[in-house]
């Protein structure tokens, strides 16, 4: 199934582009001027395809790698995380921080060649709070009064009551008024088609393939060096390491074996620089509390004390992973050092499940008022470490006499029939986090529609309040105390068993420069990149 998978891939990259034709033979010179050149296609790798691509409906991972090089937000964050303009040229906070003034770049156009107003603004808030769209964001602008457009390039928002997260809310990409408005955009022919302000223009996507961009060569930061860029939809990371030793894609995300085990040879080394650093994210296994096997916080509990996750930190993720306990990264100014790391522990589970009734049977299940424990654990088909998870989940909560099946779904398949419709019993899923502790979409009780994010259905009135009150508290300490108490509250109610905090490990073609290694990761400075003429792989004319 592999081969015929590479097969595929192998025949879908040799028609990448019509107007784009790789030089034969291809290897890499030693001898070669090192300075900035535009030119050359950037092969990327995913392996989850796009949902969407318009912006106030995405909610994955794949979508936003393609989103984020198509459009801009007025804000974003630099390569020290730090908070500075994009759209917006500077702004000013009113002294009550209930009013921020976005002051906006003259000259930025739309890629059809439409001036970026503020009309714009305004248009993409009213969209995010029309009730009609289903989007997974409308809290982040739900404590907005009102918004004004004093004149093109002005954008003001007034705010009910002080919300702390307020700057970092309007990050969110913007969308074209004169596009979309009339238009229902959930059904909208832009989802698959967008127009942007950003460095990249939208060229084509064919479904489970790719999804191709080209530069904008009248982008307001410059054009990007690399003239083409395409996303391809390999949805096996085995796969995606052997077009990447093959020379058929330039970049993707290891696994921790491929970057332990594969990576040292000189052939590798000699074409690929590989890169570590801290991803803002954690892998959980999350329990589907409608489902009444996991309604009793003791069963959660107890399936959390089953799970080894200092073997699947060892083991799975060879080291190159933090431990945490609840719903926050190491580090971050919100997490809980206090809340104690309960380690691996089957006989307090089995004690645990037993105060909730559930008994060993003849054959060795366990079982409560006649029926047996058996669920389904689901993940995303091609992600590695998840479905080792899912084994390594199976085999120790079978220990204890529960019956596990696995079932691993493909990724658009898994978030829109399962995730989003609530049609699991348990997953195994990793959540992004925004450099704000704000987790409100993610635990707020109201957050269960289909499309938002909490998709398990956790309720907790004190969480609630918490999370309420966390929005609209500027001071740091403050804000702590409130987050530091959601987390040890999630933690003992376990809605969650939290794995670990993984490193982001990624290879990229060493004939690519420019890459700058920073607290915010590589990607922050991708239209730096470049590839020097002499050592351009792809000889490209896109039509423009």
């Amino acid at each position: 199934m592999r081969l015929i998978k590479a097969i595929a891939v192998l025949l879908f990259i040799s028609i990448l582009a019509s107007s784009c034709n790789s030089r034969p033979g291809y290897t890499m010179k030693k001898n070669y001027t090192d300075k900035p050149a535009h030119g050359d296609v950037l092969i990327d790798s995913d392996i989850g395809e796009a949902a969407t691509l318009n912006p106030l409906l995405a909610s994955d991972a794949s979508s936003f790698n393609i989103i984020g090089m198509v459009f801009n937000g007025l804000v974003r964050y630099d390569r020290q995380l730090k908070l500075e303009g994009e759209l917006a040229d500077h702004w000013h906070v009113s002294p009550d921080g209930k009013t921020i003034t976005f002051y906006l770049r003259h000259g930025v156009h739309w890629h059809d060649g439409v001036e970026f107003t503020s009309a714009d603004c305004k248009f993409t808030y009213e969209e995010f709070m029309d009730p009609s769209v289903k989007t997974a964001y409308r809290s982040s602008f739900e404590l907005v009064d009102r918004v004004e457009t004093p004149d093109k390039y002005t954008f003001r928002v007034y705010y009910k009551k002080v919300y702390a997260p307020a700057l970092e809310s309007w990050g969110m990409w913007m969308i074209p008024e004169h596009l979309l408005k009339g238009v229902d955009v959930n059904k909208a022919a832009f989802n698959r088609s967008p127009v942007g302000t950003g460095p990249y223009r939208f060229k084509k996507w064919l479904t489970s393939q790719k999804i191709e961009l080209y530069a904008n060569k009248d982008y307001f930061e410059g054009e990007p060096y690399i003239t083409g860029y395409a996303s391809m939809f390999i949805p096996d990371q085995a796969v995606q390491f052997m077009n990447l030793q093959s020379g058929n894609i330039d970049m993707m995300l290891l696994t921790p074996d491929q970057y332990v085990k594969k990576t040292d040879s000189a052939d590798f080394s000699g074409n690929f620089n590989k890169y570590q650093y801290p991803a803002l994210k954690y892998i959980y296994i999350g329990y589907n509390e409608a489902n009444p096997l996991f309604k009793d916080k003791r069963v959660r509990q107890a399936l959390s004390c089953a799970i080894n996750r200092d073997e699947i930190i060892s083991g799975v993720c060879r080291g190159l992973a933090l431990k945490l306990t609840g719903p926050f990264i190491p580090g971050s100014w919100a997490y809980n050092d206090k809340v104690a790391y309960e380690g691996f522990d089957p006989g307090r589970a089995l004690t645990l499940l037993g105060r909730a009734g559930w008994k060993k049977g003849r054959d060795g299940f366990l079982e409560k008022d006649g029926k047996k424990f058996e669920f389904t654990l689901y993940t995303n088909h091609g992600n590695k470490e998840r479905e080792e998870i899912a084994a390594i989940a199976q085999q120790q909560w079978g220990k204890l006499g529960i019956a596990v099946n696995i079932r691993v779904i493909e990724w658009n398949v898994f978030l829109t029939q399962y995730l989003d419709k609530k049609k699991f019993d348990a997953v195994v899923m990793g959540w992004g986090l925004s450099r704000d502790p704000d987790c409100y979409d993610i635990w707020h009780s109201s957050k269960t529609k289909e499309g938002e994010f909490n998709f398990i259905g956790y309720n907790n009135p004190e969480v609630d309040g918490l999370l309420e009150r966390g929005r609209t508290v500027f001071d740091r300490d403050k804000r702590a105390a409130i987050y530091r108490r959601i987390h040890a509250i999630i933690a003992d109610d376990a809605p969650y068993t939290f794995l670990y905090a993984p490193y982001t490990l990624a290879a990229v073609h060493k004939r690519v420069h420019g890459i700058d290694p920073a607290p915010a990761g590589i990607s922050y400075n991708q239209i730096k990149w470049y590839v020097p003429e002499e050592l351009q792989k792809f000889k490209i004319t896109l039509e423009k």
